[in-house]
């Protein structure tokens, strides 16, 4: 397994991020981590827009859910009766999203282990393939931050605040704002996050970033397109 996870994970992600930062990010570790994570991100485009996809019928369907229970509000057995109709119709297909969490999760993780000991002279010689350029003395000062630096608040704390904001927009969005019940996720998930990211070296708040910013440059574009195939089903959606 210890061979697996070297061989075919780890050891091909650190040489491709070697190989980045000699190149593309010109000696930058911090602008490596962001190419990286685009290149990731891009690999994993189609299920990321499947995802979309999802995300669109699942704000009409909540639509057309609350129109059933206004339209039935008094007859229960046949609100039950178009509910189900209406949730059987628009299936979403959740293991896209599980796709795209799983396979980040584990960049994290891989991440994670080049930071706590990948970086050593020693290490890197064993660890490149000989197609790629040993790099001497990694940079890892990413415009006056350490990457490997633990509780730093600012990043983390921009993380934070990034989730606190697209979730605040979601909701809006979705149901036209924020309910009592959503108020714990609004709060705790964002706050969680942060305290993960101050625990934990600092380059992985700037994998998060990068990735939060490319599902929602990704997800707003994809939505104008999947609104117009859903909105043919006579469903129609909440304004942004």
């Amino acid at each position: 397994m210890i061979t697996i996870w070297n061989d075919f994970l780890y050891t091909p992600l650190f040489n491709l991020l070697i190989w980045i930062y000699n190149g593309w990010a010109d000696g930058n570790l911090g602008w490596s981590v962001i190419y990286l994570t685009v290149i990731l991100r891009t690999v994993l485009l189609p299920f990321s827009l499947i995802n979309e996809y999802n995300k669109t019928k699942n704000e009409a369907l909540y639509r057309e859910i609350k129109e059933i229970e206004k339209v039935y509000q008094n007859d229960d057995i046949l609100k039950k009766q178009e509910i189900r109709q209406a949730m059987k119709k628009r299936r979403v297909q959740p293991w896209a999203k599980a796709v795209v969490l799983g396979i980040q999760a584990l960049v994290l993780v891989l991440l994670y282990q080049v930071f706590i000991g990948g970086l050593k002279g020693d290490k890197i010689i064993e660890t490149l393939y000989p197609s790629i350029a040993w790099p001497g003395v990694i940079n890892t000062n990413f415009y006056g931050f350490e990457l490997g630096m633990t509780h730093d608040i600012i990043w983390s704390g921009i993380v934070g605040i990034f989730l606190l904001v697209e979730i605040y927009i979601n909701l809006r969005r979705f149901k036209g704002g924020i309910e009592r019940k959503d108020l714990t996720y609004f709060i705790l998930f964002p706050t969680f996050i942060f305290i993960l990211l101050w625990i934990i070296p600092m380059v992985k708040s700037l994998f998060i970033l990068t990735s939060l910013i490319f599902s929602v440059v990704v997800g707003n574009i994809a939505r104008l397109f999947f609104q117009e195939i859903v909105k043919r089903n006579l469903v129609k959606l909440p304004k942004n």
